[in-house]
């Protein structure tokens, strides 16, 4: 597999570029950094591109695709570190479930627990919360599209909000979903403001056959634009989130 990935021609890595950064197309399978016998997403990017100096300014979970931010300077890594931390970072995830979740859209708020084997879960407590919110579209056969929209960015916190809604992803047998060819959650749009000019990426899964269906096609244009949706917000210790 990582054979083909080195193989890849830039146009199937980068989804954009500019001369302070780059947004490029992480695969499912591939972790972020390098695991013993296994190159890592950051040095695929850097060997295919012939550029030793990019730098990741976020991270995606090894079964997860989609869009990942390069900087290509240690000023630029920081500006998008200050971007990240005061959440002016928009994220929207796309993920496919095999079972109706509790309710249609809202927001998922909790803190999170470590459990055995890495896996994590949601609580009812909320000292230091993880905070998701989401839409619900029907796909075929009783599946569901959920767009999901993170406030925070913790470890598995997509997978474990939909577990906590009783809509497990598919593919993912960590937290309980049905089996499948990947993990059905993909990175699809990121929205930020770089150095006074905005930007919008989106980009379509390309690997998954849920992902390939007309079902799926015709829920992405339904969903449209994932800014114009009439997204919640809630308040954690007074703070709208």
């Amino acid at each position: 597999m990582i054979d083909t990935y080195m193989s890849l021609p830039r146009e199937a890595l980068v989804v954009f570029e500019n001369s302070d950064f780059m947004v490029c197309a992480k695969p499912s399978g591939i972790g972020m950094h390098d695991e013993p016998g296994e190159i890592g997403f950051v040095t695929l990017v850097r060997t295919v591109l012939g550029d030793s100096a990019l730098l990741p300014a976020h991270r995606l979970d090894k079964p997860t695709s989609g869009l990942c931010i390069f900087a290509k300077s240690s000023g630029a890594a920081a500006q998008f570190g200050q971007l990240f931390e005061r959440k002016l970072v928009t994220k929207y995830y796309l993920a496919i479930t095999s079972k109706k979740p509790a309710k249609k859209q809202g927001a998922i708020i909790g803190d999170m627990v470590k459990t055995r084997n890495g896996s994590w879960k949601l609580t009812a407590a909320k000292t230091n919360p993880a905070i998701t919110h989401f839409f619900s579209f029907a796909l075929a056969s009783g599946m569901r599209l959920i767009l999901l929209k993170p406030s925070t960015g913790k470890t598995h916190q997509l997978r474990v909000a939909l577990k906590a809604l009783g809509a497990a992803i598919i593919g993912d047998e960590r937290y309980g979903g049905e089996p499948g060819d990947r993990l059905y959650l993909h990175a699809y749009q990121l929205e930020f403001e770089f150095n006074d000019e905005r930007h919008s990426f989106k980009y379509r899964p390309a690997s998954g056959e849920l992902f390939s269906t007309e079902a799926f096609s015709s829920a992405l244009i339904d969903i449209g634009e994932a800014s114009s949706l009439a997204w919640p917000t809630v308040k954690i210790n007074k703070k709208p989130l």
